[in-house]
């Protein structure tokens, strides 16, 4: 007589079990197998995230921090360390002068950035560009712009810190290859990322930090200054602040 099990195989609806895949060591840190996909979104849709290797967290750093720009705008395309790669249209590199004094930081890309591919092209880039510009100084010139992430996050929400991980050897490499006198932290993500600290962009600004030996300045991210109005006063005393500092140094700021 058969039994339940012998139908049910009849039948082709039995369990089928699969050995458990692991990562191929060979393939190039960060990018995993397209059929782990449903794996890793089931368990970061229910808030567990499978195990990283570390080794592979620092081949995948040490690989970034080597690359030229063109070889890191492509890799940056390419990525696929976090689940953003799956929401995004375009990755959002950076764009302006390679070989800036002041470089400007932000948090990550909105829609119209993910449209464009270029940060700070929405109404917050416009409001970057005017205090650009009472500085006498553009995009472009002397001027380097980026995001801690690459890629935009879904509706435009906070980034999550593996995410932040993810990216950050990107911007790492940038700064490396950049060499800026100057950094512009704007906002709570960047200055976290950059100084590794939670505290308050009120109690962040106003003096200057380091990032290794490069001075940095915190102020408001341009997006929450179209919010609050009485800030933008604040903001231009901490741009103020980054000139006098480039200043003292004898460094150009990209003023006649």
């Amino acid at each position: 007589m058969a039994t339940r099990d012998d139908i049910l195989i009849e039948l082709g609806l039995a369990p089928v079990w699969h050995r458990r895949r692991t990562f191929d060591a060979t393939m190039p840190a960060g990018i995993a197998p397209a059929t782990a996909a449903p794996v890793i979104a089931r368990e970061r849709a229910t808030g567990v995230l499978p195990a990283r290797s570390e080794e592979n967290v620092e081949a995948r750093r040490a690989r970034i921090g080597a690359l030229e720009w063109d070889a890191l705008a492509a890799d940056i395309a390419a990525c696929t360390a976090c689940a953003l790669c799956r929401t995004r249209s375009r990755t959002v590199p950076g764009v302006g002068d390679v070989a800036a004094d002041w470089l400007f930081v932000g948090e990550a890309p909105g829609a119209e950035e993910d449209a464009q591919g270029e940060p700070f092209v929405g109404q917050a880039g416009k409001l970057l560009d005017a205090m650009l510009a009472a500085l006498g100084m553009a995009r472009g010139a002397n001027v380097y712009i980026v995001n801690v992430l690459k890629c935009r996050p879904p509706a435009n929400r906070t980034p999550e810190p593996q995410e932040i991980e993810s990216c950050r050897p990107y911007l790492d490499r940038q700064i490396a290859l950049i060499k800026p006198k100057l950094i512009i932290a704007l906002g709570k993500s960047a200055a976290t990322t950059l100084l590794g600290t939670e505290s308050s962009i009120a109690s962040l600004r106003g003096r200057i930090h380091r990032y290794g030996g490069t001075p940095l300045v915190v102020t408001y991210h341009p997006a929450y200054l179209l919010r609050s109005l009485p800030d933008k006063a604040k903001a231009w005393e901490d741009l103020l602040l980054a000139r006098r500092t480039i200043q003292a140094a004898g460094r150009p700021d990209g003023l006649s």
